[in-house]
């Protein structure tokens, strides 16, 4: 596979508090901001932007006020007219587009990485879209190269741009980390660390990149989401009548066979895992999925070759 060139990175945003129980980037934001001034403009070659997302949701430590902000970054969301009955994450989506985007555009900074907690078993997980963003996919390598006291690991999601829901989206190669497990409304020091260690190695690549050194590509591991699936529950009430099983609770990535347990209802009956396909769950029990139907995701796991890239310095 050939070298591919690519333009020089010129700016680069670190987000937290995207929702503003996820306690990591709702501290490490401000405290990466703090040693930024403590080292002077000089320390860093690429301009730095550092954002808490969503104020107000931070403020209550609530996920969000009106309306998922994650959620609210497609084209037709950014350019819907604001009135006042527009939810206060729409407006300050639109805020954050004007901020690091506009979507789309050439004006875009070059990453966004926004800093997220799960409350599932995911170690330090990568979410991007589109399996030909170069530079995501070699940041990803250079983490799984870099960090070997948890499990690194990479999820894409194949949605078009234009209908990619998430503050990331805005920027060229957008990157969300993930970090867990972690309650939420908690900071871990551990996780903390797992989560600055991820954010130093990612701006540390993107200078060595910028210099114009060759970055050797190689084959990398990724996971595809195919499907979700929902608890089982209540005809009349609409609730969940079970739990994840207690063999795949904090199982997150493994291989789901056929007849493998994945719920145990609340009268004692183990349910199992029906699809023809083996597929791979993550986000299992997430907190913040309950709201959405969603007790896990499923995904193939797929190996990839990306070429080896080099910054355009001329």
């Amino acid at each position: 596979m050939e070298r591919i060139r690519l333009p020089v990175l010129r700016r680069v945003a670190i987000c937290g508090g995207t929702h503003g129980n996820e306690m990591t980037g709702v501290y490490l934001v401000p405290e990466l901001e703090r040693q930024q001034k403590e080292k002077g403009d000089a320390a860093r070659i690429i301009p730095l932007t550092f954002v808490v997302s969503n104020p107000r949701a931070v403020k209550e430590c609530k996920r969000y006020i009106e309306k998922d902000l994650n959620r609210c970054f497609t084209s037709a969301t950014l350019s819907s007219p604001i009135t006042d009955e527009t939810p206060y994450e729409v407006q300050r989506a639109q805020e954050l587009n004007s901020l690091l985007g506009p979507k789309g555009s050439e004006d875009a900074v070059e990453i966004i990485c926004d800093l997220h907690n799960t409350t599932a078993n995911m170690g330090l997980t990568i979410i991007s879209y589109s399996h030909k963003n170069w530079i995501c996919l070699h940041i990803f390598k250079h983490l799984k190269d870099k960090i070997t006291n948890v499990p690194v690991r990479l999820v894409l999601l194949n949605i078009p741009l234009s209908e990619a829901y998430s503050l990331e989206s805005v920027s060229k190669y957008g990157i969300s980390l993930e970090v867990g497990p972690q309650p939420q409304g908690v900071v871990r020091a551990d996780i903390f660390n797992i989560m600055k260690q991820g954010v130093d190695a990612i701006l540390d690549w993107t200078e060595t990149f910028n210099s114009g050194k060759v970055i050797e590509g190689g084959e990398i591991e990724a996971y595809l989401i195919q499907k979700s699936m929902d608890y089982p529950r209540n005809p009349k009430t609409g609730k969940p009548s079970a739990a994840v099983h207690p063999q795949l609770q904090d199982q997150d990535y493994c291989l789901l066979q056929r007849g493998d347990p994945v719920f145990l209802t609340f009268s004692g009956e183990t349910l199992s895992y029906e699809e023809e396909e083996p597929l791979h769950p993550l986000f299992i029990n997430e907190a913040a999925y309950y709201e959405k139907g969603i007790a896990f995701h499923l995904a193939h796991k797929k190996t990839l070759s990306i070429p080896s890239i080099q910054a355009e310095t001329d």
